[in-house]
């Protein structure tokens, strides 16, 4: 060993070293390399030297918001049938009471009871309005904003919907009277119009599908009747689904939205509307940071619609649809979770029309994707009544396609979705063989259609997934079953196509679903 090297047993010493510092500082004793420290660089975001204000976006866009002021007609007093109430003299006749009984001179002096007192009443009931309508009473009041210079604003349905009058307040306090245009319930957006001589400040849509969560954004609304009240906040989440129909795709935001908010906009910083706000959750009915407001894309093309024709013209295809979930992919031999899965067609709509089974899961329109029910629903109500799409299916393990009109979507709810048959399900006595591995046992339904299922084990598959006593059993993997042997054979054949689930369809006392269970087990 030469007289410059460091003896091993000096160097095993010195490696004990802890620190990548003393690593460092031993290899440069020994004259080896020294090892410099490397670490990724952690996030940063270049931000202004000052958080930008909103006083600009609200001087710029307040003139064109307003408070909306609805008003409803109270129905004048009928003289049918009492009024509605039932006269109780003691056992006696409104005739047997004494001329100077106070209930006596009072319906003389007002009016009596079936169709009035003695002399169909006094001078005070003669000066009823008989047939006119009542007089205007202040009902609700909610937000709006103008959307041209000569006078059309938007708000909400629900604002709106009983009104009979409406008033608008401007943010310098003017009041202006307005008339209904239109209004779509399914979305809860309303159009109305004020005309007056004069050219109102307006507001225009944002091109919603660039607003980004964490985007900042301004609410300007009526709340609690207080007035032009402005709030500030973030876009906490797009797409939500909040259960108020199948048109459901509102923007979340944390501004503070209150009671009277309703049909206010809410603003980007460059004061285009990006939402108008609608919803609320809260447990207490304030403020709670979580606010929905109907995205800028739906409500352009809705209020288009009112515009024009007072209405809203949608596609309809006529099936009762819900979503297809990992079991029931796995059911149906489908790659992914995606698609509509086909309940129930509604009898002579465009769907039984074109060829759509119960079982049948729809996968594209036209080519596009289809990620589920919502999806579907909105993309088929935004087609034209009459036009011809290309549907594609999954059925039988395979993809199919059929060709379909499109139809108009009825007003009535009851006629827009499909209403399955109502169910008769009083529970017979089982006689049939318990399917134990699926957790249940049926019988034969009274009614000849399915099989009634007669006891659920609280601890299966089939209790986890909603399966009860009394639903019935109509069809496993699209085929119609009529006995627990029509179960089995089911079942049997889908084990031996390597499937480990089988797709129920579950009819219900006034709705159907469909359900995986687990069929390899046992």
């Amino acid at each position: 060993m030469s007289k410059t090297q460091t003896p091993r047993s000096t160097l095993k010493t010195t490696l004990k070293a802890s620190t990548v510092a003393g690593l460092a500082a031993v290899m440069l004793a020994t004259g080896l390399p020294a090892i410099s420290q490397s670490f990724a660089e952690p996030v940063k975001i270049a931000t202004p030297d000052a958080v930008p204000g909103f006083a600009n976006v609200v001087d710029a866009v307040s003139p064109a918001v307003v408070s909306v002021r609805v008003s409803t007609r109270a129905n004048p007093v009928s003289d049918d049938a009492s009024n509605g109430f039932s006269f109780d003299f003691g056992g006696r006749g409104f005739d047997d009471l004494p001329d100077d009984h106070p209930l006596k001179r009072f319906f003389r002096e007002f009016g009596g009871p079936n169709g009035g007192g003695p002399n169909g009443g006094g001078p005070r009931a003669e000066r009823g309005d008989k047939g006119k309508p009542g007089r205007l009473h202040p009902t609700s009041q909610g937000s709006g904003f103008f959307i041209s210079e000569d006078g059309y604003l938007v708000t909400n349905n629900h604002v709106v919907s009983d009104g009979a009058a409406f008033t608008v307040v401007m943010n310098d306090g003017t009041e202006l009277d307005a008339k209904l245009i239109g209004k779509d319930s399914r979305t809860d957006l309303a159009v109305l119009k004020v005309d007056a001589k004069r050219k109102f400040t307006y507001v225009s849509f944002a091109d919603d599908s660039k607003v980004r969560v964490g985007d900042w954004v301004v609410a300007v609304g009526n709340p609690f009747g207080l007035g032009g009240t402005v709030t500030a906040g973030i876009v906490s989440a797009r797409g939500r689904d909040i259960g108020s129909g199948p048109y459901d795709d509102y923007l979340q935001v944390d501004a503070a939205v209150n009671r009277g908010n309703s049909g206010g906009p809410t603003f980007n910083l460059a004061g285009e509307v990006v939402g108008i706000n609608t919803a609320i959750f809260s447990p207490s009915g304030g403020n709670v940071g979580i606010a929905f407001a109907i995205p800028a894309s739906v409500a352009k093309d809705v209020v288009a619609d009112l515009m024009k024709d007072g209405s809203v013209s949608r596609g309809w295809l006529g099936v009762q649809i819900q979503p297809v979930s990992k079991d029931i992919a796995d059911s149906l031999g489908l790659a992914e979770a995606s698609g509509a899965l086909v309940v129930e067609p509604q009898a002579g709509s465009p769907g039984e029309k074109a060829g759509i089974k119960k079982g049948d899961v729809v996968t594209a329109v036209d080519g596009d994707p289809i990620k589920g029910p919502r999806e579907l629903a909105r993309k088929i109500g935004a087609m034209k009544p009459g036009s011809t799409v290309d549907v594609s299916l999954w059925r039988d393990g395979k993809s199919i396609s059929v060709d379909l009109k499109i139809g108009q979507l009825p007003d009535d709810p009851q006629q827009a979705s499909a209403e399955p048959s109502d169910q008769q399900s009083e529970e017979q006595p089982s006689s049939e063989k318990a399917l134990a591995n699926l957790g249940i046992s049926v019988s034969p339904s009274e009614d000849g259609k399915g099989v009634t299922i007669s006891t659920v084990d609280p601890d299966s598959d089939a209790s986890d997934r909603g399966v009860k006593e009394g639903e019935k059993i109509v069809s496993v993997n699209n085929q119609e079953v009529k006995s627990a042997d029509d179960i089995l054979r089911v079942i049997n054949a889908a084990k031996k196509d390597g499937r480990s689930k089988a797709l129920f369809q579950i009819q219900a006392e006034n709705a159907s679903r469909f359900v995986a269970l687990p069929i390899d087990q046992g």
